[in-house]
C-alpha cells in the first residue's frame, strides 16, 4: 500500500519571515495545497509514481526535497482535513473517520508537536485553542458525515475494524 499524508501539503509560505509563518492558522482547509494531493491521488490511482512534496514543521516551509511515492495496489489517503474537499473524496473508495475525543487528540498534538515539531508546550497550546480547536469544530467535525466507516472513540467498532482488516488483506493478497 501507498500511504500519502495531507500534511505534505501545506502550502510553500517561504516568502513570509519565520514569525509571519509561524502565526498563520495552519489548521484551515486552506492552508493546504489539496489540489495538488488530488492530482496525486488521481496519478496514484492511474498506476503513475508522484513526487510528493516535504514539509519542515519547525520552519513552517516547505522543503526543496520531494520524496518519490510508487504506486501500489491501494493508497491511503491520510489527514485530519481530507474530506472537507469534495476532489479528493471522490477519488475515495472507502473513506474512514476515525474519531477521537478532545484530551487525546490534544495530547496526541502536544507530544508529537514538542518531540518532532520543535515547538514549546505554551505554543501548542496558544495554537490549539486559536485555531486548532475552532477549526476542529468547523471543518474537521462536520466532515465526518462523508465517512462511509467511523471507527469511534476509543476503537470500540469490532464490526468496522473486522471490516477494514478484511479489506486490507484482500488487497494484499
Amino acid at each position: 500500500m501507498s500511504v500519502i499524508e495531507h500534511d505534505r501539503y501545506y502550502r510553500d509560505r517561504s516568502d513570509l519571515r519565520l514569525e509571519e509563518r509561524a502565526a498563520l492558522n495552519y489548521d484551515h482547509p486552506d492552508s493546504l495545497e489539496t489540489d495538488l494531493m488530488v492530482s496525486h491521488v488521481a496519478a496514484l490511482r492511474r498506476g503513475e509514481a508522484v513526487d510528493v512534496p516535504t514539509y519542515d514543521f519547525a520552519r513552517y516551509a516547505r522543503r526543496a526535497q520531494v520524496d518519490r511515492l510508487e504506486t501500489r495496489r491501494a493508497v491511503i489517503v491520510e489527514g485530519i482535513l481530507i474530506f472537507t474537499d469534495a476532489a479528493l473524496r471522490d477519488l475515495m473508495d472507502v473513506k474512514v473517520f476515525v474519531d477521537t475525543d478532545d484530551d487525546t487528540r490534544f495530547i496526541r498534538r502536544l507530544q508529537r508537536d514538542v518531540a518532532e515539531r520543535g515547538r514549546t508546550l505554551e505554543s501548542v497550546v496558544e495554537q490549539y485553542l486559536a485555531t486548532v480547536k475552532p477549526m476542529h469544530l468547523e471543518f474537521v467535525e462536520p466532515s465526518k458525515r462523508y465517512a462511509d466507516i467511523i471507527i469511534p472513540r476509543g476503537g470500540h467498532n469490532a464490526v468496522a475494524i473486522d471490516m477494514l482488516l478484511t479489506l486490507v488483506r484482500s488487497l494484499a493478497a
